[in-house]
């Protein structure tokens, strides 16, 4: 009687690396895919798309000085909150301004009156 022999499965623990040991890798290491798309019609540039994908855990993605979304508002809440302040800072500067303006304009209409005022005495005296 003869036995079959068995296949190796291409996804057991017996061969090379499996899914969790590649991703672990790519994630440490990074990964960085480019390419460019080009679409033209008699020489003509029709369109041109450039893809730049970089797959990398996110400590890695901040070693090499990628960290995007850090200081984006959809996608944290203290690029929020430090837009949301940096914001209300404008705000103010720009109120005080305001205000500080109205405040002269307020003082060059009294200046007047009182020079008249000084001028009718000296008239006077």
């Amino acid at each position: 009687m003869t036995t079959a022999q068995r296949l190796p499965d291409p996804y057991g623990s017996g061969g090379g690396a499996n899914l969790a040991d590649i991703l672990e890798r790519v994630l440490d290491k990074g990964i960085v895919i480019a390419g460019d798309i080009r679409i033209n019609l008699l020489d003509i540039e029709l369109l041109t798309i450039k893809l730049r994908l970089i797959v990398a855990s996110v400590d890695k993605a901040k070693e090499m000085g990628i960290d995007w979304w850090e200081t984006d508002p959809q996608l944290s809440s203290r690029a929020g909150r430090d837009e949301l302040a940096r914001e209300n800072a404008e705000l103010r500067a720009h109120v005080a301004e305001l205000e500080g303006a109205r405040g002269e304009v307020t003082a060059g209409a009294r200046e007047p009156s009182q020079k008249s005022q000084k001028s009718e005495k000296e008239a006077q005296g």
